[in-house]
């Protein structure tokens, strides 16, 4: 099943047609988190979308990206896992990209970054987020190279928030 990605707006909508097993929530501290739409596991993050350290402000961090890691270890991917920010744009798509690096250990990190520009040319990953991941998961600047070649989507006071998208939550390990 896919990871699924999408701006707060549309998670009621997500979670009524998708059916996720579970749900990433990465919203601004000051931010209600949606109502999980009787889905049982609802992870729910409050970090800001920024990627140096400001006052007053919440950055994300390596217990963030663990509580990512740790929520979808034991995912069977029987159903999707629906993983969303405010505009589906940065953070969202930052986790959605550490998870799939965290589920195919295997796959050069590079395929599943264009995968996630092809699914959406208005992703935009957290740098932040990512350079966390590619630590914890070990993968020595790989992740961040990788979101780096893809390049810069649309940022969300250009177009508001991004459409949905999905990308796999597997992929065929390079011989």
């Amino acid at each position: 099943m896919p990871i699924i990605v999408c701006p707060l707006a549309r998670v009621p909508h997500m979670i009524e047609t998708r059916r996720p097993d579970r749900i990433v929530s990465l919203l601004d501290p000051e931010t209600p988190f949606p109502d999980s739409g009787g889905v049982s596991r609802h992870l729910r993050l409050g970090m800001h979308d920024i990627t140096e350290i400001y006052a007053g402000q919440i950055p994300p961090m390596a217990t963030h990206v663990e509580n990512v890691l740790q929520f979808i270890a034991d995912w069977d991917r029987a159903d999707p896992v629906l993983v969303h920010c405010y505009a589906g744009i940065s953070r969202s798509t930052a986790t959605a990209f550490t998870i799939a690096c965290a589920l195919n250990p295997d796959t050069d990190e590079a395929e599943i970054a264009w995968t996630l520009r092809r699914a959406s040319p208005s992703a935009w990953p957290n740098a932040r987020i990512v350079a966390l991941a590619d630590a914890a998961l070990s993968r020595g600047g790989r992740m961040t190279a990788a979101i780096h070649a893809i390049g810069a989507g649309r940022a969300w006071h250009e177009i508001g928030e991004a459409e949905p998208f999905e990308i796999p939550s597997a992929y065929e390990a390079a011989a």
